[in-house]
């Protein structure tokens, strides 16, 4: 099945008690393929969950959605929000794909993993104009003499070529919203400079396109040569994790999609034993697709040329969407999340996305390991050459002789749950310090821990 885009906004209307009240065509469609109907309850066990999550907290809810369908896989942007005594779905981006991808396909994305890897990278806004360019990893990553500037045009630098069937993979995914890959160009003051473009779109917490970033691979440097034993050497470690990250999300994907259709008891009723393994079993797909993530992350971060982008960030800023990213999972244990005040203001220099990691890390730890029923801040400070964003909880605390060791590869302090993956504050703090910060702990032990990312402050 190709993929199809549907830029239109879907939307349905449900009562107070979940029944289907009104929806438009496609959505209409997949409710009755789901063994459902207009006056019936919601069928489709994803969409179902939005809707049960925004009754349950009285409040909008905006998040990714993937529904399976006898076509294959349909890709939403899915935002709730309570209206007139029931509930008010919007369908923001909805896009199909089949389930499976062909051999030749496959073939493709595995030859394209180097060209992913290497190369400067470039950032462009919605109306195709840089916003960066810098450098990426290896020779091949560095910036030609002539590197475009903020604010050009993305037409004006690169001559995008047309592949042997007419297409250009840039201009289809830009309709479509997806990655791309293999688009080559040329570099307009120099036509005989020829990159390889791979790129992937950026969106907002409101799932709105704001961008795409990618990588420009000089194909000068894209010389085969026969794989020897010594280059197996060189090349496997990188290209292992790359690969095996790539194998593990397909699978486990599915696990956790078809885990959840079970537990959810779509094709009919079960025994309450079998509802609750399949639940079981999506709850251990979500936790290894999670030690995926921080796989891939360790992968990253261990190499010695790994960089971080710095631009100027508001510390108050990202403490506020950690603490919104975070607000359901502490409403399940009645944790409440007491962000920076929406005046509060904490200028800084970091990356933006590795900066929401950390914190996303720190607030889901003090979560984690709180006492049901108590609370969460996040509080910022400001310096003259620093500043800071404190994480702080109601837990047990850390030990003074265990400040460090926590920081180590693997290391959970003897706790035996199966909530992470002990590399979270690892991975968080080698982060820090690649952005000139750092991860220290305060707090008086058995009164709570207190996390604090440091952070040079904005010039």
């Amino acid at each position: 099945m190709t993929p199809s885009p549907n830029p239109t906004i879907l939307r349905a209307a449900l009562s107070g008690e979940g029944r289907l009240l009104n929806a438009d065509p496609p959505l209409l469609d997949l409710q009755r393929e789901a063994g459902g109907d207009l006056g019936t309850a919601l069928a489709v066990p994803q969409l179902a969950a939005v809707v049960r999550s925004t009754q349950r907290l009285g409040a909008p809810i905006s998040r990714p959605v993937v529904a399976a369908a006898e076509r294959g896989l349909i890709d939403m942007w899915v935002r709730a929000r309570p209206e007139a005594g029931g509930v008010a779905l919007a369908v923001i981006d909805w896009h199909e794909r089949a389930a499976t991808l062909d051999p030749a396909e496959v073939h493709r994305r595995e030859a394209d993993l180097a060209a992913l890897a290497e190369g400067w990278t470039w950032q462009i806004d919605i109306d195709m104009r840089f916003e960066l360019a810098a450098g990426g990893n290896g020779p091949q990553g560095m910036l030609p003499a002539t590197a475009p500037a903020p604010g050009a045009r993305f037409s004006a630098y690169f001559d995008l070529r047309a592949d042997d069937d007419g297409d250009m993979p840039l201009l289809r995914a830009l309709a479509q919203r997806r990655a791309f890959r293999n688009q080559i160009a040329a570099q307009a003051s120099d036509p005989g400079r020829l990159f390889r473009l791979s790129g992937f779109p950026l969106f907002d917490l409101a799932g709105q396109l704001i961008g795409y970033r990618g990588s420009a691979f000089p194909m000068d440097h894209m010389v085969l040569a026969p794989l020897t034993q010594d280059s197996m050497v060189t090349l496997y470690p990188a290209e292992f994790g790359k690969r095996l990250d790539r194998s593990l999300r397909q699978p486990l994907g599915r696990i956790i999609a078809n885990a959840d259709t079970i537990g959810a008891q779509m094709e009919g009723p079960l025994r309450a034993d079998y509802a609750g393994y399949a639940n079981d079993i999506a709850s251990a797909g979500r936790h290894l697709m999670a030690l995926v993530d921080d796989l891939a992350d360790l992968q990253a971060i261990d190499r010695p040329d790994f960089t971080v982008i710095p631009e100027d960030i508001d510390l108050a800023d990202l403490g506020r969407r950690a603490a919104g990213l975070l607000r359901v999972k502490a409403l399940d244990r009645q944790i409440l999340i007491v962000p920076p005040a929406e005046e509060a203001r904490a200028p800084a220099t970091g990356e933006f996305r590795r900066v929401l990691q950390i914190l996303v890390n720190l607030v889901g730890n003090a979560i984690r390991y709180s006492p049901e029923g108590s609370m969460v801040r996040i509080v910022t400070e400001q310096a003259r050459a620093e500043a800071r964003i404190m994480v702080i909880d109601k837990g047990p605390g850390i030990a003074v002789a265990d400040r460090e060791r926590i920081f180590e590869k693997f290391e959970r302090l003897g706790r035996d749950d199966a909530g992470g993956s002990g590399l979270g504050l690892y991975i968080s703090r080698r982060l820090a310090r690649a952005m000139g910060g750092d991860i220290d702990i305060g707090g008086a032990p058995g009164e709570g821990a207190r996390f604090i990312l440091t952070l040079p402050a904005a010039g």
